[in-house]
Parts: structure tokens; C-alpha cells; sequence
């Protein structure tokens, strides 16, 4: 009897603790809200200023980087701007739904709501779907959505940045007859890159030596393969998809196709710089290059970027 009572009570607080770890699981998970307005404007492509009709979520390339945690509900709208002529789609790498349904364009003043869970940890494109599915990408229509794992086992970054490369086209409209014009990362060719062009519009990444920084790439295409390398440098990590289960250490480069993405950390022993390029070569010298500067003393602007959700820099 004594026995049965024992048995029944390590049944009842397995039981117990079961349940609790189930219901901390469900209760960790969150529903996030997400509302993105497909828009068409005029982008700069390049540090001369030269003006291309482009195609945008929020009214920048990329679009803003939507984050979530493994096992939450992404709550998404998209909101279609009554201005703009042409229907727009949202497709999310992430999310595992209807292509005929969720996935539909929607006409310019309409909008389209659905919901999906990220089940899969990583870093994962989204872009928009409507026909012709490549103008729209190469005019900009693209972002990433990062799912971080619920349980990570990667070491924790000191910074972070989001790099998307993409190509840019002289008519969009026809851009299978033609070459691309430039090979862009964040929408601007050399945007990071003062070295090849002296109007670089944007900062150049920055970290301290010994800090891990981890770059969050994706490749919009909609052609060409990245063959992402550091320049003066290794990747310590490269975690394919992002996943933290996909990890490959000590890489020199690493392919990225189209509409592909991975997570590629880097630390650096020194100071000096690390040119962040695609080593497909017409590629990176038609502006695919991305410059980060490690130095010991960081002003105080500098000290904010790639923290606190600062993953794109302006």
C-alpha cells in the first residue's frame, strides 16, 4: 500500500510538472501583430542619385524587418495604397499556408489580412508574389522576417545587421532580355562602401575587435547567386536558413541563391576592416560591397549601431 501511494504520488507530480511545462510553452508563445502598406515611389539606387520607379513595403528597400520568436502567431495585414497601379501580394518564407489564398494579390485600396505561426527558427525572405513575380522583386518589394529560436544555442551577438542583396535592372519591365545595371545590398549600390565610391549615402558597419557580429543576409535575386565572403576575414559561424541546428564553422565563403538567406557571424582579432562583398566579382564592383570598420573607441552613435533592433543601417 505504502508502495501504491509512492507510486501514485511521483505519478501525479510527473503529471504536474508536465503540464506546467506544456502550459509554460503555450503561455511563452505571443501573437504578433504585423501591418505592412505595399507603396510606389521613386528610389534611390545609387549615391549619384539616380531615380528608379520602385516597387516597397513601407515605402523602403528592404522593407522593415519583421522579428519574431519560434512558436508565435504572426498576425499580418497588408494594406495595398489606394495611389499606387498595380496589385501587390505578401509571400513570407516563414509561413506554411495556402499559396492560393493567403499568398493572392490584392488590388491597389484593398487589404488583405492572415495569420500563421512561425514554427522554424532562421532568417527568412519575404517578398511580394504578384505577376510579374521578378519586376516586382527587382524593383524592391522585399524584406526579411527573423524567427528567433525559442531555445538558442548559438553565442550571443554584440551586434547585429541585416544585409539583402538584390539587383537593379535599367528596365525592370524587361529584365530577362538584359544584364543587371548594379548589384545592390539594401537597396543602394556601395550604400556601405566609401572606399570604391566617395557619396556613400550610408554609415559603414561597425563593431570592436573580439565582438561577434552576425549578419543576417539575404539574397532578393532575382537572378544571381551571392557568394558572400569577408574580405580580410572568416566567417567564425554560418548557420544555413539561420537555423542554429544548420551550423557550419570556420567558412570562407558561403553560396546564398536566390531567395535564400542565412545567418554569418564575424569576429575580428584587430582593428582595421572587413570588405562584406559578393565574390561573384561583376557583382560586387557594380556596387555589392559592404564595408565594417572594427575599432577599439566607437563614438556614441557609432555604440548604437547593430543594437537594440538598429539592424538596418540609414
Amino acid at each position: 500500500m505504502r508502495g501504491m501511494k509512492l507510486f501514485l504520488s511521483i505519478a501525479l507530480f510527473v503529471a504536474f510538472t508536465l503540464g506546467v511545462v506544456a502550459f509554460s510553452s503555450v503561455a511563452d508563445a505571443k501573437t504578433v501583430k504585423v501591418k505592412l502598406t505595399s507603396k510606389e515611389i521613386d528610389w534611390k539606387y545609387d549615391n549619384a542619385g539616380s531615380i528608379t520607379r520602385a516597387f516597397t513595403f513601407d515605402g523602403q528597400i528592404p522593407g522593415p524587418v519583421v522579428r519574431v520568436t519560434e512558436g508565435d502567431t504572426v498576425d499580418f495585414i497588408l494594406t495595398n495604397d489606394k495611389s499606387n497601379k498595380n496589385s501587390h501580394s505578401m509571400d513570407f518564407h516563414a509561413a506554411r499556408v495556402n499559396v492560393l489564398s493567403e499568398f493572392a494579390p490584392i488590388k491597389p485600396g484593398k487589404t488583405k489580412k492572415f495569420k500563421f505561426k512561425a514554427t522554424k527558427p532562421g532568417i527568412f525572405f519575404y517578398h511580394c508574389g504578384a505577376s510579374p513575380m521578378q519586376e516586382h522583386i527587382s524593383r524592391g518589394m522585399f524584406g526579411v522576417i527573423i524567427v528567433d529560436p525559442k531555445n538558442d544555442t548559438r553565442p550571443k551577438a554584440d551586434r547585429e545587421y541585416v544585409l539583402v542583396q538584390s539587383e537593379v535592372y535599367e528596365n525592370p519591365e524587361t529584365l530577362q532580355e538584359a544584364p543587371f545595371k548594379h548589384v545592390v545590398f539594401n537597396g543602394r549600390a556601395f550604400r556601405y562602401d566609401p572606399v570604391h565610391d566617395p557619396k556613400a549615402s550610408g554609415n559603414m558597419l561597425v563593431a570592436k575587435p573580439g565582438e561577434r557580429v552576425r549578419i543576417y543576409f539575404a539574397n532578393a535575386g532575382p537572378h544571381e547567386f551571392s557568394a558572400f565572403h569577408p574580405i580580410a576575414g572568416i566567417w567564425e559561424n554560418v548557420y544555413i536558413s539561420g537555423n542554429p541546428k544548420n551550423e557550419l564553422t570556420g567558412v570562407q565563403t558561403y553560396t546564398v541563391g536566390p531567395g535564400d538567406a542565412s545567418t554569418f557571424d564575424l569576429i575580428s582579432p584587430v582593428e582595421g576592416g572587413n570588405a562584406l562583398v559578393t565574390h561573384s566579382l561583376k557583382g560586387a564592383l557594380t556596387g555589392g560591397i559592404a564595408v565594417i570598420v572594427f575599432k577599439n573607441e566607437l563614438t556614441a552613435e557609432e555604440e548604437k549601431l547593430g543594437k537594440n533592433g538598429n539592424l538596418v543601417v540609414k
